[in-house]
């Protein structure tokens, strides 16, 4: 578990750098604000994904008592 948090905390802080550079760039200007939304949804939603995706196999064992 403590590596899915990593996981997403550093992909959030990537959507971030992106869209700073987006942002100066003057790119976000000509995009509807809809679609920033859209977008921006998406990429948490691929992010969480990926991250539970990535994050280890918990391994459970039962036992029955005789």
């Amino acid at each position: 578990m403590r590596f899915l948090k990593l996981y997403l905390v550093g992909y959030f802080v990537l959507l971030l750098g992106a869209g700073l550079a987006l942002w100066q760039s003057g790119i976000l200007d000509e995009i509807p604000g809809i679609w920033l939304a859209i977008g921006i949804v998406i990429a948490i939603g691929f992010g969480i994904m990926l991250a539970v995706a990535s994050s280890p196999r918990a391994v459970t064992t039962t036992t029955r008592e005789l």
